[in-house]
């Protein structure tokens, strides 16, 4: 049975931000290379650095600090390896009015629900990122 690269992330970021860490160490595959590059082009994260240790290589990203208010980064998986959930690009949810956004797998990549419509292409609903 292979693990779930997309839960992983989730819960590693979700972890970190519970616990107010700056940083998050994860496990780098192409999956979660893009995934994190979507996530530091949104302002999820601050910054993105590959550690290589003992023959594997890590994605070390520091998460942002909100200064104002302190507000919690809210990652939910959707589609999962038992369900997978599919959307044509009209019916691509809206997260939070726009706010938020959905992290898609479409045949020309991993992108934002904005990107996806733009191109007009659907795909597999990852999950949604939202501040809260």
């Amino acid at each position: 049975m292979g693990r779930d690269t997309i839960a992983d992330i989730i819960t590693s970021i979700r972890n970190a931000d519970m616990e107010k860490k700056e940083t998050v160490r994860i496990i780098s595959t192409n999956i979660t290379e893009n995934v994190v590059k979507i996530f530091l082009q949104e302002g999820f994260i601050e910054h993105v650095r590959k550690h290589r240790e003992n023959d594997k290589d890590f994605l070390v990203s520091t998460l942002r600090k909100h200064k104002r208010m302190r507000k919690r980064i809210i990652l939910r998986r959707i589609s999962r390896p038992s369900l997978r959930i599919y959307s044509t690009y009209q019916k691509i949810p809206k997260i939070l009015g726009g706010m938020g956004i959905a992290i898609l797998s479409t045949s020309q990549g991993i992108m934002t629900d904005r990107e996806a419509r733009l191109k007009r292409i659907g795909g597999e609903i990852l999950c949604h990122v939202y501040l809260f």
